[in-house]
C-alpha cells in the first residue's frame, strides 16, 4: 500500500502558514516551505474531517481566529454537516462531518484530513494511481476515487465539482502549490500534482 505522510504547501509566508495550521494541530500532516502560490483555484482542498458538527465549528472558528476567511458558512447538507475557509496562505480548506447531531461536548479534535486533487479526468488518474501501487477504497466511476493511504487520505474529485462545492471559480494557474509526501520515489500526476519521497 502506498501512503501519504504529510502534503508540504508551498506558501509566500511559511511562517505565518505554519501558525495557521498548527492552531488547527496538523502540524504533523501539513508542512509549508517557501515558493510561489498558485493563482486562482490551486486545485486541491484540504478536507478536515470531525465527528460532529459542534466539532466543525470549533475548528471553523479555530480558522478564523487564526486569518481565515469564510468561503461557505457551516451549515446542515444531505451528507452531513460542513463549511469552507480560504486560509491566510490561500488553501481552501474544507471542514465536514458526516453527522448532523451532536453526541458529545465541542472538541477541537480532526479526526482525518483529506487532500482532495482535482483532475481533469477522473477515470484516467485512478488507473495512474494503481499503477503506481495505490489501492482504491471506494470508486464512483468518473466522479470519485478515494484510496486507503495512511496519515492523510487521497481522493480524486471532477476539478470543477471540486471548486463547486469549495465555492470557487474553477479557473487557475498549473502550479498547485502542494507538493505531496510519501510515495516511493518522485513524481507528477497527470494533472500536475508533485510528489516527492
Amino acid at each position: 500500500m502506498t501512503t501519504i505522510d504529510h502534503v508540504t504547501l508551498e506558501v509566500a509566508d511559511p511562517a505565518a502558514a505554519a501558525g495557521f495550521y498548527a492552531s488547527l494541530g496538523l502540524e504533523e500532516r501539513v508542512r509549508v516551505r517557501s515558493g510561489a502560490p498558485a493563482t486562482g483555484f490551486s486545485g486541491f482542498t484540504l478536507s478536515l474531517v470531525a465527528s460532529q458538527p459542534s466539532t466543525v465549528d470549533a475548528l471553523v472558528a479555530a480558522a478564523v481566529e487564526a486569518g481565515a476567511t469564510v468561503l461557505k458558512p457551516a451549515s446542515k447538507s444531505l451528507w452531513g454537516y460542513g463549511g469552507v475557509v480560504t486560509a491566510p496562505d490561500g488553501t481552501i480548506v474544507t471542514f465536514a462531518s458526516s453527522s448532523k447531531k451532536d453526541t458529545g461536548p465541542a472538541t477541537r479534535q480532526v479526526d482525518d484530513v483529506v487532500l482532495q486533487l482535482g483532475v481533469d479526468d477522473v477515470a484516467a488518474s485512478r488507473q495512474f494511481y494503481a499503477d503506481h501501487g495505490f489501492t482504491v477504497a471506494k470508486s464512483f466511476g468518473r466522479k470519485y476515487v478515494e484510496f486507503d493511504t495512511g496519515a492523510v487520505t487521497l481522493t480524486l474529485n471532477r476539478r470543477k465539482s471540486l471548486a463547486k462545492v469549495a465555492g470557487v471559480d474553477p479557473d487557475g494557474s498549473d502550479a498547485h502549490g502542494v507538493v505531496i509526501g510519501g510515495a516511493d520515489g518522485a513524481f507528477t500526476d497527470p494533472d500536475g500534482f508533485r510528489w516527492e519521497s
